[in-house]
């Protein structure tokens, strides 16, 4: 039973890494889990026994990561590894969701340096291949190009490796100096974060256009206290008619500057009969 957290510790561990390790391989090939927070964060709950837990701080994490995406091959925090982190060692410390965030944070912007790093790596690799390729020899080829995703799969597993050996015990034993002013606010800063990546998302939204939606989501959910999944159901709604009315529209500016051209052809042509 995994939800019951009755899973021994070290087969967690196991399972715990092997998830850090595959979600960063599925994210850059055929993407069966996808690599959301809210994602890894659900099988890292079930396998750490505390889904609640764990679905608060990857909730925490999938509102830090809106609006970060890496275009072009850029590097960006690993918020997908941030949340597995922070939910292994909330698991094994009971730290709160203030410790959680700031120890799994660190840890997701560190993996920028390394994806920085194995992509230069891969690219002397992509050209060996393409060497190989050329020279014909198809074999090695396919035996070197398995070195990408090895690398990527690292990139994530070096990191979780340390922390699953010397993580809870020096996080633990951390817990246990630092002053409760501190702890606090930790938790509040981690409560303040997602802030960051709403306002990173909107920035990049015709929000002038559409802040009545805004308005009404806000006042619908901070004063008539209706649950998130209805203000959800009702933002789509209203995405749902504002599309269809856009496609209207459209349609009708279609249709009037055929008419117009219509119009425009029989004058002309009026005119030269005449």
């Amino acid at each position: 039973m995994i939800g019951g957290n009755v899973m021994p510790h070290i087969l967690q561990d196991i399972l715990i890494i092997l998830l850090a390790s595959y979600a960063t391989l599925d994210n850059q090939g055929i993407t069966i889990m996808n690599y959301w927070p809210v994602t890894v964060g659900l099988f890292a709950g079930l396998i750490m026994g505390d889904l609640p837990t764990a679905m608060t701080i990857a909730g925490t994490f999938q509102l830090m990561s809106l609006g970060v995406a890496g275009l072009g091959g850029a590097s960006v925090p690993d918020y997908g590894l941030a949340t597995i982190v922070g939910i292994y060692l909330s698991a094994r410390t009971g730290a709160g969701l203030g410790a959680a965030v700031a120890v799994g944070l660190p840890v997701g912007l560190l993996t920028i340096q390394l994806d920085v790093l194995i992509k230069i790596i891969n690219n002397f690799i992509a050209h060996k291949a393409q060497a190989y390729a050329h020279a014909k020899e198809f074999n090695k080829m396919r035996m070197i190009n398995w070195l990408g995703p090895l690398f990527f799969g690292l990139k994530n597993f070096i990191p979780m490796i340390l922390i699953v050996t010397v993580g809870p015990s020096a996080i633990s034993a951390l817990l246990k100096i630092i002053p409760k002013w501190l702890t606090n606010g930790l938790t509040i800063a981690g409560s303040m974060l997602p802030v960051v990546g709403i306002g990173m998302l909107m920035h990049y939204m015709p929000l002038k256009k559409y802040i009545w939606v805004l308005m009404i989501g806000f006042v619908m959910s901070a004063y008539l206290k209706v649950p998130i999944l209805g203000v959800a159901i009702i933002g789509l709604a209203l995405a749902i008619y504002t599309y269809q009315n856009l496609i209207s529209a459209s349609k009708k500016r279609e249709v009037a500057a055929a008419n117009n051209a219509g119009t425009t052809d029989d004058d002309e042509g009026d005119d030269y009969d005449e």
